[in-house]
């Protein structure tokens, strides 16, 4: 990238691809447009054909710029051509008056078909050659029935000039009626070309589409990639601080070697996608396919400037399939891909992206199901067709294969389905009173466990769950989940022994029984956690149990002592051992019951009432 004046941004612009047979005049067309050649090698020029892709550009009378992408007729360089043409929205089809239709004209209009592009211009050349009406006719025929059969066509001669003019005024019609992209919209540019340059370093080409590239901003090379910086731009041969899409761009990265950003590479906003393997599809048969369509289990998938192997599984005699990806690509709902077969050269069909992570397949009748799903699914994606299949989803994978989100839903990142969290709810419920007529002693269960017999991936989703209707009589509190009243109360053998042992401590409230005592009443940690939580015996210290009004019973009575009092003092006046009195007197200060005075000195607060730890 050679260093030039810096300006703040790129003009409005869109961007054409060129189609058509080789040597029907693409490059020669393009070149009068722009004034630029538009083949870079010296083996282009020298065989007067285009090998790879070439790019030029004109500015319109209204300012609006056209920037065109020359893409290679011949057929040994088909791949070259579809790496041009997928990442943009229309095409510059070209037809020579003196050759008409060719075999090239019909693959790329395959390859334009199954990208479901459907603006562009029919450009008759060579009209000083020929009259245009037999060419124009052949290629009105095999436009028709595709997304193209009507563009308008107008022939013109590059050598005399002759219908250049309306060829312009065309150009200007079909820019104003193009899409706008969305500035604010996730980077995704696919590498078309990757170089270096002495002194720069790693220069890479695009297409930009959405969104918007400053100088400085952080790209990940694919999904989860390493990280590039931005250290320069440039767009149709000028440098600038930013761009927005469309528009094709020049990127000066670092952080990258030219080797690990090969064409096919796609930069992308970090974060905002996720690699995929395997995508649901909607099968688009181009010109001449039968339908449904008949395809070879392997074949060849493009999108943007990539290409990879794929595995097709057509699902029964439906137009939706499988695609098992060679390597994982960035992509979301609604993308199309080229799918061509190898064997033949031929593209019989393109995919429309359905579901980028879609589920696995494992039983008889799962893709005939599958089928029924697919075509169910809305014309735009929607949150709730997409949570109504999924049951619960993260918003940043919904947002990554291209559904909107609103903001600020969910819980933690997680949305769920409405339905499918009422259904929880109910299970939820049933197994807690089930674990409670298990295990009456410990009512409710860990919020942890729950997650686990609900099968849900993130306790954000029980918080979900509890706040659905259905769960209204459940309580979440430190970790678990009761339902009060629904455990039945304390096994009859032990509200027994808390009876008997409440007794006791009723006669003398400060003759905590021993461990062999406790044993001998059937009282374990179990049973007497339970009795704790049936607010019928308190842990005063380890091993400890009083009734659950002693530490209140303990003030009223140490309040009868001179203050400061000792521990030995407040022993003698409850009747009690060391081995209850120190727990106990550290239960009351903490319960701010007591407090301490001087050098193991203690006196009553207040009156001596209730407070809480």
């Amino acid at each position: 990238m050679t260093q030039r004046k810096t300006t703040a941004g790129a003009a409005p612009a869109v961007v054409l691809a060129t189609a058509g047979h080789v040597d029907h005049g693409k490059s020669t067309l393009v070149r009068a447009l722009t004034g630029t050649e538009p083949d870079r090698w010296d083996e282009e020029r020298r065989r007067g054909l285009t090998i790879d892709l070439g790019f030029a550009s004109m500015t319109l009378d209204d300012e609006m710029t056209v920037a065109f992408v020359d893409v290679p007729g011949h057929r040994r360089f088909v791949a070259n051509m579809l790496a041009g043409v997928g990442p943009v929205p229309a095409a510059l089809f070209v037809v020579a008056a003196d050759d008409g239709w060719m075999p090239q004209s019909q693959e790329h209009l395959e390859a334009l078909a199954a990208l479901g592009v459907r603006r562009g211009i029919l450009v008759i050349t060579r009209c000083d050659l020929m009259e245009p009406d037999l060419a124009l006719a052949e290629a009105r025929d095999a436009l028709a029935g595709t997304g193209l059969a009507d563009i308008p066509a107008v022939p013109v001669s590059a050598a005399t000039g002759a219908g250049m003019d309306a060829l312009r005024a065309a150009l200007a019609e079909l820019a104003r009626g193009l899409p706008r992209p969305d500035p604010g919209g996730d980077v995704r540019l696919w590498v078309d070309r990757a170089f270096t340059i002495s002194g720069a370093g790693t220069v890479v080409t695009g297409t930009l589409g959405d969104g918007a590239i400053e100088m400085g901003d952080a790209l990940t090379v694919g999904a989860g990639g390493r990280r590039v910086t931005v250290r320069g731009l440039q767009s149709l041969g000028r440098d600038v601080r930013s761009v927005k899409g469309t528009v094709r761009v020049a990127l000066n990265l670092r952080g990258a070697a030219v080797d690990a950003v090969p064409r096919g590479t796609a930069l992308l906003t970090p974060g905002s996608w996720r690699g995929t393997s395997v995508v649901d599809v909607r099968l688009d048969p181009g010109p001449g396919t039968p339908k449904p369509a008949r395809l070879p289990e392997s074949m060849t998938a493009h999108i943007g400037s990539a290409s990879t192997p794929v595995r097709v599984r057509v699902f029964a005699d439906s137009p939706y399939a499988r695609l098992t990806l060679g390597a994982p690509l960035p992509l979301r709902v609604g993308d199309r891909l080229i799918l061509r077969d190898p064997g033949t050269h031929r593209i019989p069909a393109g995919a429309a992206v359905l579901d980028p992570s879609p589920p696995p397949l494992a039983r008889r009748g799962d893709a005939r199901r599958r089928a029924e799903v697919l075509a169910d699914l809305p014309a735009e994606p929607a949150v709730g067709s997409e949570l109504r299949r999924r049951g619960w989803v993260r918003s940043d994978d919904l947002s990554a294969w291209g559904v909107p989100v609103p903001d600020g839903a969910g819980r933690g990142g997680w949305l769920i389905d409405d339905a499918a969290a009422d259904a929880l709810a109910a299970r939820l419920v049933e197994f807690v009173r089930a674990e409670d007529r298990r295990d009456p002693l410990e009512p409710g269960v860990p919020a942890e466990a729950a997650r686990r017999e609900l099968g849900l991936p993130d306790a954000h989703l029980i918080e979900a769950v509890l706040a659905r209707p259905g769960a209204s009589a459940l309580r979440s509190a430190d970790g678990r989940i009761t339902l009060p009243g629904s455990g039945g109360g304390l096994p009859p053998a032990v509200r027994a022994a808390a009876d008997e042992l409440q007794d006791r401590l009723r006669r003398n409230p400060f003759a905590a029984p021993t461990a062999r005592e406790l044993d001998e009443l059937g009282l374990g940690r179990r049973e007497l956690a339970a009795c704790a939580r049936a607010d019928l015996l308190v842990e005063v210290g380890p091993g400890v149990w009083l009734a659950p009004d002693a530490p209140e019973l303990a003030a009223a009575a140490l309040r009868e002592l001179p203050a400061p009092f000792t521990p030995s003092q407040a022993r003698g006046r409850l009747g009690t051992s060391r081995r209850v009195m120190m727990p106990l007197l550290e239960l009351l200060a903490r319960r701010g019951l007591t407090r301490r005075v001087g050098d193991g000195g203690h006196e009553v607060v207040g009156d001596g009432g209730r407070a809480v730890v």
